[in-house]
């Protein structure tokens, strides 16, 4: 293969050891990344993470992953501030989105770019806010919280796909288990009726994904995660709560978090069902 042009972008795809640059780049950004999100990522879709060289200096990225024949997700958009407005990121965004191949495509948009990702052909489905915040000592953990690993794996695969635009196995097995991450279930009556997990980032633990069939299953998950995360030094907690979901919203300020910033889901086409009463913390803006 030859060599690129010196001093032109060469796009290619990114490997597990790029991928940790790139996190100090969202870092920056101020999107608090997970301290091990990468290796589950990686695990759904290898091939989905691309990087963008100048003379062998990495200067933009994406990733756009692949769940199953008809759904992708796009993530990690950026470009490094001081190469900016170079066309350097729309190329990259290009070679991301062609990895797609003709399947939906959902990505969750900071306000300011969402024009251009209309022009791209995404449409708003949602709005999504981080609330953050300290929600205080619960007191004493429920005793039908559990934890993941104590489940029963189907159960819990079926949960989470009908909370999700696709089934995501090879992604779900790495999220739970992944050393940091701490994974709970909720168990009434011999059913599940919700599921999260807690892990470390850069500031405060990040909780996703928080699915739940009611409120009260998720306020009692939503305690013990931030327990754990009491556990590794972290009194402070960050979900991303979808506004549609009015229940997600009153838990996030019953609990005193405050919200900081806002995204849009949005998608280029259409996308199954999804049991939208339960979802009252994404799983990650980078992965949906």
């Amino acid at each position: 293969m030859a060599s690129p042009t010196p001093g032109t972008l060469h796009i290619a795809r990114a490997t597990l050891q790029d991928w940790a640059l790139v996190r100090t780049w969202a870092a920056a950004e101020g999107w608090n990344p997970g301290a091990s999100d990468a290796p589950a990522f990686f695990a759904q879709d290898p091939e989905g993470f691309f990087l963008g060289r100048i003379d062998g200096e990495p200067v933009s990225a994406v990733s756009v992953v692949n769940y199953g024949d008809r759904y992708a997700f796009l993530g990690f958009y950026l470009v490094r501030p001081d190469l900016r407005g170079r066309g350097h990121g729309l190329a990259t965004w290009r070679a991301g989105l062609a990895h797609a191949g003709d399947r939906t495509v959902g990505l969750d948009g900071v306000p300011d770019q969402q024009d251009n990702y209309r022009r791209s052909g995404f449409a708003p489905a949602y709005r999504t806010a981080r609330y953050v915040g300290d929600p205080g000592a619960a007191g004493a953990p429920a005793p039908d919280v559990v934890p993941a690993a104590q489940a029963d794996p189907a159960a819990l695969a079926a949960y989470d796909s009908a909370c999700h635009p696709a089934d995501r196995p090879r992604f779900l097995a790495p999220w739970l288990t992944t050393p940091g991450h701490r994974a709970l279930v909720r168990v009434t009556g011999g059913r599940l009726t919700g599921y999260g997990v807690v892990r470390p980032a850069e500031e405060e633990a990040r909780i996703g994904p928080l699915f739940a069939d009611t409120p009260a299953d998720a306020a009692v998950l939503l305690d013990a995660l931030a327990a754990e995360a009491r556990a590794f030094g972290s009194p402070h907690i960050a979900i991303d709560v979808p506004e549609v979901n009015s229940a997600a919203v009153a838990l996030a300020v019953e609990r005193g978090l405050e919200p900081t910033f806002e995204t849009a889901r949005m998608y280029t086409g259409a996308v199954r069902p999804v049991a939208r009463d339960r979802v009252f913390g994404v799983t990650t803006l980078e992965l949906g």
